[in-house]
């Protein structure tokens, strides 16, 4: 684990955001954390123990995801993502619930329970206008039929995902999503009376749930990590006051001055126009660090914004130290969170990197330290 960089990651924002999130569910409904891709990049291993006494269960992608997720806590685990069937006998001894969306690897799954001696417990993904993995509404008679022929196999839940509802007004397409997932769950009820349902990630517990919801979960990601899906749910929804968890930090490997006309990093995309105090940061795209923030990005030191000037390189990038006073080697940098009342947000990095705020904080590298603090 690299100690050039560090992330720190705040247990009470991460708890503020929970509270706010869990104020706006229905009652009853219950809570499972999205600590995947490491937890949005926050770290897997620390973000857990925060939350694992506030909520219900924890959402993972994959095995090893699961396999990480088994160190640190026994709690309820879904797993959402594809496991290859050779995983499955190591996913279901881990103790877990995943996901079917055909009826092809039924047989490995059924297999994979009885040698263990337990029912596999199941959540259906009903592909409901969104085209990605899932069951479609038309097949879903057809699963239901193979998986009443296995009794190695429990249905837990049947759920979705919405399609369009973080960056439109617009709630034609969430209406139709919902019809279509409601069809196909009642046919999965009657075949399973006992199954659950959930459509709604953060997005759709600020956009779509209500006080009469029938859903009885709903899965909470970037907004715990303090981060909104999208702008216009930013704005609906300030008064949440949801608090970025995440504070990424380095320093300064080296601080020179370079005279007029001298190229900065590769590419020659930048050449000094006077004499510049510059500073080396020993981060990279291999780090997160996106080379899309060349020339555009800029970063906190001594509490004032410095512009990243030249190329984004695969471990470092150099930023314009004209601005702190007396900055030197060793000096904190910020690149992402707070510093000298100023901040440097996931969204303006998205903005400069043309990607959005999930992005941003997911590919922050595992191998930096990750922190929690107060």
């Amino acid at each position: 684990m690299s100690s050039i960089a560090e992330v720190q990651v705040s247990a009470g924002a991460l708890k503020h955001n929970l509270a706010a999130l869990r104020a706006l569910c229905p009652e009853g409904m219950k809570v499972a954390a999205v600590v995947k891709a490491n937890a949005y990049g926050h770290g897997l291993a620390e973000v857990v123990p925060v939350l694992e006494p506030l909520v219900d269960a924890f959402q993972v992608d994959d095995f090893d995801e699961l396999y990480a997720l088994r160190k640190v806590t026994a709690k309820r685990a879904l797993v959402l993502g594809y496991v290859p069937s050779r995983e499955l006998l190591q996913a279901l001894a881990l103790g877990c619930e995943l996901t079917v969306f055909d009826t092809e690897r039924l047989g490995a799954l059924a297999e994979a329970a009885a040698k263990l001696e337990l029912r596999a417990k199941v959540h259906i993904e009903v592909d409901a206008l969104l085209g990605r993995l899932g069951v479609r509404p038309n097949d879903v008679e057809g699963l239901v039929q193979a998986l009443k022929g296995r009794p190695e196999i429990e249905v837990v839940s049947a759920y979705g995902h919405y399609a369009n509802i973080e960056d439109t007004t617009d709630p034609s397409h969430a209406i139709c999503q919902e019809e279509v997932f409601d069809n196909a769950y009642n046919a999965i009820k009657v075949a399973f009376p006992a199954a659950g349902r959930h459509l709604s990630a953060t997005s759709g517990l600020l956009a779509r749930e209500t006080a009469s919801s029938a859903n009885d979960m709903v899965r909470l990601g970037i907004g715990l990590y303090g981060l909104y899906p999208s702008g216009p749910l930013a704005v609906s929804h300030a008064g949440l006051e949801l608090r970025p968890a995440l504070r990424w930090v380095t320093q300064l490997a080296q601080v020179k001055t370079l005279p007029a006309g001298h190229p900065v990093s590769y590419g020659l995309q930048y050449v000094t126009s006077r004499e510049t105090l510059i500073g080396v940061v020993p981060q990279g795209y291999s780090d997160g660090f996106d080379r899309g923030l060349s020339n555009r990005g800029e970063v906190l030191v001594g509490g004032c914004r410095c512009p990243v000037i030249g190329r984004v390189a695969m471990n470092m990038f150099m930023v314009d130290l004209s601005a702190p006073p007396g900055a030197r080697a060793g000096d904190e940098v910020v690149l992402l969170g707070s510093q000298g009342g100023d901040r440097i947000s996931a969204e303006e990095m998205a903005e400069w990197a043309e990607t959005i705020n999930y992005e941003v904080v997911a590919r922050v590298s595992p191998r930096s330290g990750r922190r929690v603090v107060e």
